[in-house]
């Protein structure tokens, strides 16, 4: 089996020139232009990584690169450097290897910077097979650069420039303002000096699973290394773990996670275990992003399926993988409650409502914007969306210590599982995020959240009676909760640190 942190890597560019001339620019160089990448075959010394990372060095600016499938070594700088880094070492063979571009996808190459009498192969010679001294890192090839068409799709369709997203990198400390189809490009490399893969990951090919078969809630793991090249002996192959939060596109070619992932991680892998087996879901294209000025907590992800799929296309059906090592994961507990979770919206304002019972809907005050009634959508167990209407029953006042609201359906849920409170539902709903009103920021991963135990009485006494007067308990609440839901503290006399 093939461990996640054993087949993973760091991959870094540079100029040989500024090398030369100046040798501290190369670590400069490297932890500005880096980015995480997967050795995804250690016979053959194949990397993929984030194409990104290499858009600095192309030997004319960036014009229609949307156009374009993929982009061969002559588009980019002569003296381009690439150095991979991986965690281990040993020897082994070399084995050739020769791939042949689809012949429909040559005339798509950059032909500004590919002379027309070559020949559009990218072709590696054989090395004479035998030991060599074991390195930590090795010297790579540019084989090609390529577009995820499937991920770029969605892409343009869910993050449109008018719904102000924006999306950080390592590089520069930017955004990816100008072009941020961008993301969708991917690189496959060739390591011919490294020499240790068979010892140090195994001669088989990474596992990896079928991207159709990924559901919502699903447990993941990510592995990749934040800042890329700076700190690695401290960062590389940094793990994370989270859910698959959700799912976009043909063959779900856009993932979504909650795994916390920072700027360097872009070309990492993202893998969920199956019987005790970690199995390659997606590569890592953008740890941040913003709405506006409101960070969202989410990484993207592209689907492996889609990016395979594509270099099978350019390489005239060459096969680095073969077909998925597994295609059915299973459900997983977490699926099970997506039923109860709702999306309701009021004039312009949306948020989102757990299912209690056939008919009442629990969500925040704020959600409602004061509007007597709500447009209820419901993702059901078939994949189809339920569109219903609800009108609003019981809202806290604004003076309430509780941002909570009561939703009534106009009809029962036949179709949806209502959650057990005492084993599904042990928390409650998320009633805010924190934010420093000094200086502004706002810090999504930490949440208030209305205790369940609190709700929960009222809930049942209301679907016993019908009463709204059994909500007014929750208009009341002592100095002392009102000051903890302000995070204000009970003491005048400020508590000294130990530390």
């Amino acid at each position: 089996m093939i461990s996640p942190e054993r087949c993973s890597c760091i991959v870094s560019a540079s100029l040989v020139k500024e090398v030369q001339v100046n040798p501290a620019a190369e670590s400069q160089r490297d932890g500005s232009w880096g980015c995480s990448g997967l050795l995804l075959h250690p016979r053959r010394r194949l990397v993929l990584c984030h194409g990104q990372t290499f858009f600095p060095f192309l030997r004319r600016p960036k014009r229609n690169l949307g156009r374009r499938p993929f982009l061969l070594p002559g588009a980019f700088h002569s003296d381009l450097q690439i150095q991979v880094q991986f965690p281990g070492t040993s020897s082994s063979t070399q084995p050739e290897l020769a791939m042949s571009l689809a012949s429909n996808d040559t005339g798509a190459l950059n032909s500004e910077s590919e002379p027309r009498n070559l020949d559009c192969r990218p072709r590696l010679s054989s090395l004479t097979p035998g030991q060599a001294k074991a390195k930590r890192s090795s010297p790579a090839e540019m084989l090609m650069v390529f577009s995820c068409q499937e991920f770029g799709d969605i892409f343009r369709t869910l993050f449109s420039k008018s719904d102000k997203w924006y999306f950080y990198s390592e590089d520069k400390n930017q955004e990816v303002h100008g072009e941020p189809l961008d993301l969708a490009w991917f690189a496959l490399l060739w390591c011919p000096g490294w020499v240790d893969g068979g010892s140090v990951c195994g001669e088989e090919a990474l596992r990896y699973v079928r991207s159709e078969s990924l559901s919502k809630g699903q447990p993941l793991f990510s592995c990749a290394s934040p800042f890329a090249s700076f700190c690695s002996e401290i960062f590389m192959n940094t793990l994370s773990q989270g859910i698959v939060s959700n799912l976009a596109g043909e063959r779900n070619a856009l993932i979504l996670t909650d795994a916390r992932c920072l700027p360097g991680t872009e070309g990492g892998g993202v893998y969920i275990r199956s019987q005790h087996l970690y199995y390659l879901a997606g590569l890592i294209v953008a740890p941040l992003c913003w709405k506006a000025n409101d960070w969202v907590g989410l990484t993207l992800v592209c689907s492996i399926t889609c990016i395979l799929e594509t270099m099978r296309r350019i390489l005239n059906g060459f096969e680095i993988f073969g077909p998925p090592t597994l295609t059915a994961p299973g459900s997983h507990r977490l699926t099970r409650l997506l039923g109860t979770a709702a999306l309701l919206e009021s004039n312009r304002v949306w948020g989102s409502g757990v299912i209690v019972s056939p008919r009442l809907i629990i969500t925040c005050r704020h959600v409602l914007d004061r509007a007597p009634s709500v447009r209820v959508k419901i993702q059901s167990d078939s994949n189809s969306c339920l569109a219903l209407k609800g009108r609003v029953v019981f809202a806290t006042k604004e003076t309430s210590p509780y941002d909570v609201a009561v939703v009534e359906l106009d009809e029962d849920l036949s179709s949806i599982e209502i959650p057990t409170i005492a084993s599904d539902f042990k928390t409650g709903i998320i009633s805010s995020n924190a934010r420093n009103n000094n200086g502004g920021a706002t810090y999504p991963h930490l949440n208030f959240s209305l205790p369940i135990t609190v709700l929960w009485p009222v809930l049942s006494a209301y679907n016993q009676t019908r009463d709204v007067a059994v909500f007014e308990g929750l208009n009341r609440g002592s100095k002392h909760l009102r000051a903890l839901w302000r995070l204000q503290g009970s003491t005048s006399v400020p508590q000294r640190s130990k530390l």
